[in-house]
């Protein structure tokens, strides 16, 4: 049993008080459609309800939790409340051990069932089921790695809803290839929230969600012939390329507006804390340009997108699984751009060119995945070098662990 749906506390209908532990817990993880808003009214005190979340702060019987959903609850662990630990990733109650309050740390996984306090405030708890951070911290390494053992990512060039299968172009040592990935029927599908970079924003999706045009990671088994994947999951996204010059910058907000070339527009740029952001040294940028202009191989740093997968940026998530890089005749700007010192917006200034993989966006603007600048001589040999070069998995790589698993 996981702990991931994207889930703030909620009323839950007609559940006696005297539930046993393992229905009431296969209630509170049902995968239930939610009501519009506007049939949505605030639970009365005393209705049942639940919390999903990550602890993050403990002081005697009182628990706060910050949801999956960003809010704080507070929690109530009453002298009744039957409190049981359950390794990440399992689906039932096999295997729960009893836990103790003073067990509970900041970090670990709570599922909470109860009833709303008389003054609406907080959640008296009945039952706590717990997922110990150590477990999920290590349940997520062993997952990333197994993503870049078994992932592949590319390019959707087709979607065939009836036979369930996605084909993608990538870029498998220096050539295009085209693969066919198979969904079973219990294929897990997620999508990136149109403005976030992390994978843990990533929601529960359908295959009808998945469009030609998009970026797509996939984990589970190569054909021999190397034409077919059958994925046990897949994740899908949106993204877009912005070559431009930067207009303006506020380092203190982290944003910046920069005129794309393409269409002339200027975009509102957000840099978060998972934003990788990145300056090419003027060698490397000049090696880059003369391979786009059709010059000698050999750009200073390439590497074949097909080999292994590319090195995580410090404190950050794998940057990507096999073929998931951008092109370029072999060249594997992404792998050149991980080995790279971080960046911060302090290191650019008005007028400077930049190149930008970014989230799908909103009205409020995109959220930059990739801030890569000192670009000027690649963007002078080919206008269009962002969308050729840069791929958007440098970072929010699948983690694993609880993070969206049903």
């Amino acid at each position: 049993m996981t702990f991931g749906s994207k889930s703030d506390t909620r009323r839950v209908h007609s559940i006696p008080m005297a539930l046993g532990l393992a229905f009431l817990v296969l209630i509170l993880f049902a995968q239930a459609t939610p009501l519009p808003a506007a049939q949505q009214a605030p639970p009365a005190p005393g209705a049942a309800a639940r919390a999903l979340g990550t602890v993050k702060a403990v002081n005697g019987n009182k628990v706060t939790l910050t949801t999956d959903a960003g809010a704080d609850v507070q929690i109530v662990v009453q002298d009744a409340a039957r409190i049981v630990k359950i390794p990440p990733g399992q689906k039932d109650l096999k295997g729960a051990t009893p836990l103790r309050l003073q067990d509970i740390e900041v970090g670990d996984r709570l599922l909470v069932g109860g009833t709303l306090s008389a003054d609406g405030q907080s959640l008296l708890a009945i039952t706590v089921v717990v997922n110990k951070r150590a477990e999920v911290e290590q349940m997520k390494q062993q997952q990333a790695e197994d993503w870049q053992k078994r992932g592949i990512g590319g390019l959707v060039s087709a979607v065939d809803s009836a036979g369930r299968t996605v084909t993608i172009s990538t870029t498998v040592a220096g050539a295009k290839k085209s693969i066919t990935i198979q969904l079973a029927s219990n294929t897990l599908i997620r999508r990136y929230a149109p403005n976030s970079v992390r994978f843990e924003d990533a929601k529960l999706s359908t295959l009808d969600q998945i469009k030609p045009g998009d970026q797509v990671r996939a984990r589970g088994a190569i054909s021999q012939d190397g034409a077919s994947f059958a994925a046990e999951e897949i994740v899908s996204g949106t993204f877009q390329n912005i070559s431009g010059t930067i207009s303006s910058i506020d380092a203190a907000k982290g944003t910046l507006s920069v005129k794309d070339l393409a269409t002339k527009k200027t975009i509102v740029i957000n840099v978060t804390a998972d934003s990788q952001v990145r300056r090419l040294q003027p060698m490397i940028a000049r090696g880059i340009a003369m391979r786009l202009k059709g010059g000698p191989a050999g750009a200073p740093g390439g590497g074949a997108s097909g080999g292994p997968p590319n090195a995580a940026p410090a404190g950050g998530s794998p940057a990507g699984p096999r073929g998931a890089g951008g092109g370029g005749g072999g060249m594997d700007l992404q792998r050149i751009i991980a080995r790279m010192p971080a960046s911060t917006l302090n290191d650019f200034q008005k007028g400077d060119a930049v190149m930008i993989v970014s989230t799908e966006g909103t009205a409020a603007g995109v959220t930059a995945i990739t801030l890569l600048g000192g670009v000027e001589p690649i963007l002078e040999a080919s206008p269009n070098a962002g969308g050729l070069l840069l791929a958007p998995w440098s970072l929010g790589a699948p983690a694993g662990g609880d993070v969206g698993a049903p």
